[in-house]
């Protein structure tokens, strides 16, 4: 019987992808292109794009079609994205959603309205149900559980109730709580029924294959998914000590990457990676890290050992 891995979409690991800017702070869409090819060549098998790391909230629905569109012109496989369409007005969430859909998008991954705090689940059932309805099918939705962030979790029951309203629409979730226990919950409830789950937590992409999620969405994945890559790559070897070490690595960097504002830490390894000083840009209210902070997290990426698992792979 073939593992979730295997039978999901997005199966394995995804970049939550940074969006480059240019020096008037419009995203960098060539910029971003040649970031989308790497992570696709080191170890990503999908790319959640215009997301919290993306910094979709700082942009207005005209530049995230924008990069939506430009990605897809660059030559970024549809197929590998996963846009952010997930907005407090529906009809801004249902506008882009049928961007992703004309462009051949498989998904698209909603945040829930998160302006108005306290919806009750017949609230937010009403808010996906007027998305989905009005977009007509033809892209599977993923919902975005991250209720540090949003304020506005996701629970079993109106996953449930989603699921029996649109079966085979609702695809699968992206948990960025931390609460491991919630995303086993949604795997024992829902799993069978073709329910992908995604953690948005590095540190638990070993254990949730082995437990019948489909894998990772990730910040970090921007910088580690060399690691990532190898953890999916064991796992379907069936290498215990080879997953173990990767996932070690995969650990650490997760660590070093929540130890400073998660952006703007991100931004500096790729902008050292590249020799390119245009991924520090970033927009306000989120700032650049500061010279001595940066120097710190760097040297703290380097010592988790991801240098030498790149060479090797």
């Amino acid at each position: 019987m073939a593992t979730m891995l295997e039978q999901a979409i997005y199966g394995g690991v995804n970049a939550a992808v940074l969006t480059p800017m240019d020096a008037d702070l419009a995203p960098d869409i060539g910029l971003m292109a040649a970031h989308c090819r790497w992570l696709l060549a080191n170890g990503c098998n999908g790319l959640g794009i215009l997301g919290t790391t993306g910094e979709a909230n700082s942009f207005s629905v005209a530049e995230r079609i924008a990069v939506m569109e430009g990605l897809v012109a660059a030559g970024i496989p549809a197929a590998k994205l996963m846009p952010g369409t997930g907005c407090p007005a529906f009809s801004d969430a249902v506008e882009l959603t049928k961007v992703a859909k004309r462009l051949g998008c498989p998904g698209v991954l909603m945040l829930p309205p998160f302006y108005y705090k306290n919806p009750s689940d017949d609230g937010l059932f009403a808010y996906f149900s007027e998305v989905i309805n009005r977009v007509g099918g033809g892209v599977k939705v993923y919902v975005y559980h991250f209720p540090q962030q949003s304020a506005v979790p996701f629970s079993l029951d109106l996953i449930g109730r989603l699921l029996k309203a649109f079966p085979g629409v609702v695809k699968g979730v992206k948990d960025s709580s931390g609460d491991y226990a919630n995303m086993k919950a949604m795997i024992d409830a829902f799993a069978a029924d073709g329910f992908e789950v995604y953690s948005g937590s590095d540190e638990f992409l070993a254990r949730i294959l082995h437990e019948g999620g489909a894998g990772c969405i990730t910040a970090a994945s921007n910088v580690n998914c060399t690691a990532g890559g190898a953890v999916v790559r064991a796992f379907r070897a069936g290498d215990r000590a080879a997953e173990e070490a990767a996932q070690a690595i995969l650990t650490a960097t997760r660590k070093v990457a929540t130890s400073a504002p998660l952006i703007g830490g991100l931004r500096e390894v790729v902008a050292r990676q590249t020799g390119n000083a245009a991924w520090r840009r970033i927009r306000p209210p989120n700032l650049p890290l500061k010279p001595e902070a940066a120097a710190a997290y760097l040297a703290a990426f380097d010592a988790t050992g991801i240098a030498g698992l790149a060479k090797a792979a």
